[in-house]
């Protein structure tokens, strides 16, 4: 597929880019295809681990080993010359505080991850071979024709191709408290911000007013949302 950006390119070219039609969508044989290309639509995560590990973990850090060794040598020189272990044991207290507030603040990071994969839509409107039909969200691709009106999540990031009166709740990924206007005819910069590119509907969001027809461009992990993930996971 040639390279395209998908809130600043014209909307024919970015159609012809992902090698689908904007009437009859994907048909199944190249959906299937596609999804075994790019994966399922679904966020990733790590290995979870338990929270002991996470605990052991901390202390691989170079400088949290440097500072155990120190603690090591101060309560040697205080042992040999009967002074007290204030130090070493302030030093000590303060690496086990450390890896304490590590393993909270990675508790914290899953548990973020967990309320972004909540905000997924389940099932998704898309047209194949010409057929309104609706189909598992996971099994979304890049090319895909989706249908998303008021009351909708939606499911994947994509490109507007037609829109009513369209808004949608995206204060997930911009901050902002009212719902964003959508246009599928707005021109917008290519270095526009993510809220001023209204043009696009992302994943994880929800259309609070009118309708909208849309190409995906990204999906998983190649989404706004999964990049987010991706550096929850981190």
């Amino acid at each position: 597929m040639a390279n395209y950006i998908p809130h600043h390119d014209d909307r024919k070219h970015i159609v012809t880019s992902l090698e689908t039609c904007s009437e009859r969508g994907l048909s199944d044989r190249e959906a299937q295809s596609r999804l075994a290309r790019y994966g399922e639509n679904v966020l990733l995560e790590k290995k979870r681990k338990t929270n002991l590990r996470r605990f052991f973990e901390q202390f691989q850090d170079v400088m949290i080993l440097i500072l155990i060794a120190a603690a090591v040598v101060s309560f040697v020189v205080a042992f040999n010359e009967g002074e007290g272990f204030f130090e070493p044991l302030l030093i000590i207290g303060i690496v086990v505080l450390n890896a304490v507030i590590g393993v909270a603040q990675e508790s914290r990071a899953e548990q973020a991850l967990e309320a972004l994969k909540s905000l997924s839509a389940p099932h998704a409107r898309v047209i194949r071979d010409g057929r309104e039909s609706v189909i598992p969200a996971a099994h979304l691709v890049p090319g895909d024709i989706i249908l998303v009106e008021a009351g909708d999540f939606v499911s994947a990031d994509a490109r507007l191709l037609d829109s009513a009166s369209l808004r949608v709740e995206e204060s997930a990924l911009t901050g902002e408290s009212v719902p964003s206007e959508k246009d599928a005819t707005a021109i917008v910069e290519r270095d526009a911000p993510l809220g001023d590119r209204h043009n696009m509907l992302y994943s994880g969001t929800g259309v609070t007013y009118g309708r909208g027809r849309a190409v995906v461009t990204g999906t998983g992990m190649d989404t706004e949302m999964g990049k987010i993930a991706g550096l929850l996971s981190e």
